[in-house]
């Protein structure tokens, strides 16, 4: 109770009220913290970064370039038909975010454009059943993105302009050991579905770094975990260079036989091809 409480109740007693709220409860909610835009510090024009940070420390770190590819209607020629056409709406530089941090739950939200436009992600932290063991591991399980268009900026002349909302179906994105941080250059496509379901929103991401749990450096990112496009570029880039390096062993010890043959085969006595010089040996 505040000191003016106290004050106003004068000599009445306030029993101050308790609120039991179980701990697994506290560990999906998680109070909203602290967020930093540092886009600013990107070297990519197109790549944001996003900070949660929680009593001081980071608990949320994301790095990646988003764009949605958004489908509208328009008037055709004749003013009867229909045509649909496409957005492409990129994520602001200057935009607004929040975002929560819990034990096994973590959420961030970002908006732009006074909010006419805002993208959601959301986290989980869960068991993972594998071949040797259970592990724990942490996946995006699902991604909201509401906008208006109304907004001229990238909807031109859109019939029956509004608000939406496009949201992701039985999403296991992102899957990551826990204690790591996921990355993947490549560009990933995730489909949102409209809630009238007539229209499918695409989220582009690319040069994505994210880790919503168990960061133990202030802004810094755990160990990497590689999705397995970026595993299988790296894979194409090295192997011709480990194939050459084999090829070049393979010349050099070729050539090294063949010198130490050569000088074994010219130490040895050589016998004369005509059988008459075989007179003059002995």
């Amino acid at each position: 109770i505040s000191a003016a409480e106290h004050r106003a109740a004068g000599k009445t007693r306030v029993s101050p009220q308790i609120c039991f709220v179980p701990a697994d409860a506290m560990a999906r909610i998680g109070a909203e913290q602290e967020v930093e835009n540092l886009s600013g510090l990107s070297t990519s024009p197109e790549k944001d970064i996003f900070v949660v940070r929680d009593n001081g420390t980071t608990c949320l770190m994301a790095e990646f370039a988003a764009r949605l590819m958004v489908p509208y209607d328009v008037s055709a020629t004749n003013y009867v038909d229909l045509i649909t056409e496409e957005a492409e709406i990129p994520l602001a530089r200057g935009a607004e975010v929040r975002g929560k941090c819990g034990t096994t739950e973590s959420e961030l939200q970002i908006s732009w454009l006074d909010k006419v436009y805002t993208l959601k992600l959301y986290f989980v932290k869960e068991g993972h059943n594998t071949t040797k063991r259970q592990e724990a591991v942490w996946k995006m399980n699902k991604i909201q993105f509401v906008y208006d268009s109304s907004e001229r900026t990238y909807f031109k002349d859109a019939v029956n302009p509004g608000k939406h909302t496009a949201n992701s179906h039985h999403l296991s994105a992102l899957l990551t050991p826990a204690g790591k941080s996921y990355e993947c250059q490549a560009q990933q496509t995730i489909s949102l579905i409209t809630s009238d379901h007539q229209r499918t929103v695409i989220l582009l991401l690319s040069e994505v770094r994210i880790q919503p749990f168990d960061i133990s450096a202030d802004f810094i990112f755990s160990e990497e975990h590689k999705c397995p496009v970026d595993e299988r570029e790296q894979l194409e880039e090295t192997l011709p260079l480990i194939l050459g390096l084999i090829l070049g062993l393979m010349i050099v010890i070729t050539i090294c036989i063949y010198h130490i043959h050569h000088k074994l085969t010219a130490n040895q006595v050589q016998l004369p091809r005509d059988r008459s010089q075989y007179k003059h040996m002995g």
